[in-house]
């Protein structure tokens, strides 16, 4: 599955290759992937558009970092990625 990840004037993110989204608030988001995690930071974010069938997802909002991050570091017990 192709993985890409594109953003439009800071303001509008895209995912493809997206198989979840694990949390979405106003200030982070955090999507899977067929690889990794994405995390993306900002503020006033809001999921526009969900397909998971065509693994897409959209974001608007001010977008202003965006992680990378293998699939194991989310796996980790809740407790223990809280008192890191």
């Amino acid at each position: 599955m192709n993985e890409s990840i594109l953003l439009q004037d800071g303001n509008s993110l895209v995912i493809h290759g997206a198989n979840k989204v694990i949390s979405s608030t106003q200030n982070q988001a955090v999507v899977e992937t067929g690889s990794s995690l994405v995390v993306i930071s900002g503020n006033d974010l809001e999921v526009k558009k969900l397909d998971l069938e065509n693994h897409e997802v959209q974001f608007s909002g001010k977008v202003s970092n965006i992680k990378l991050g293998g699939l194991g570091a989310h796996k980790q017990p809740l407790l223990k990625r809280i008192f890191k």
